[in-house]
């Protein structure tokens, strides 16, 4: 005899959908990001420090080399720890209406604390390896996110 599941079972309160579990809203502001967001911002911010490094390295962008490689994916993670650490976002994440909140600081009011610049520093380095931002839970929160204990919602 095949089993079944009971007719009217469906997803258990505590995962009906990204972000139910650290008490944010489904949809609208605070809400976790969708995919397509945070691809994009992180598009546009490779693409900003890709300008800065062809600014500093005197290369056009499309050129490439191994000095504009390393100095865009430097300046790619000085960007993305101070921003994120400090700003609560990356350039990226502003534009496409993001933010980074603390997990550790949630309050009353259910705001969280700024991520400081060592959680900007350990995402971005984490993300930088690229593994890390890949591999991700039900809240869709990365390795990156997991360790500084952040998440990234809608503004």
């Amino acid at each position: 005899m095949a089993s079944s599941a009971r007719p009217g079972t469906g997803p258990s309160e505590e995962f009906r959908f990204p972000g139910n579990r650290l008490g944010l809203p489904e949809h609208g502001p605070g809400s976790v990001a969708s995919w397509g967001r945070r691809i994009l911002a992180l598009l546009l911010d490779w693409l900003i420090a890709g300008l800065i490094a062809s600014a500093v390295t005197s290369k056009p962008i499309w050129a490439g080399g191994n000095d504009f490689n390393t100095a865009q994916l430097i300046t790619f993670f000085a960007m993305t720890a101070i921003l994120t650490g400090l700003a609560g976002g990356t350039i990226g994440h502003r534009v496409l209406g993001l933010r980074v909140l603390n997990l550790n600081g949630r309050g009353q009011t259910g705001y969280a604390a700024q991520v400081g610049l060592l959680g900007g520093v350990i995402r971005a380095l984490l993300i930088c390896l690229l593994i890390p931002a890949v591999v991700y839970d039900r809240d869709r929160r990365g390795l990156h996110d997991r360790a500084a204990n952040t998440v990234v919602v809608r503004r």
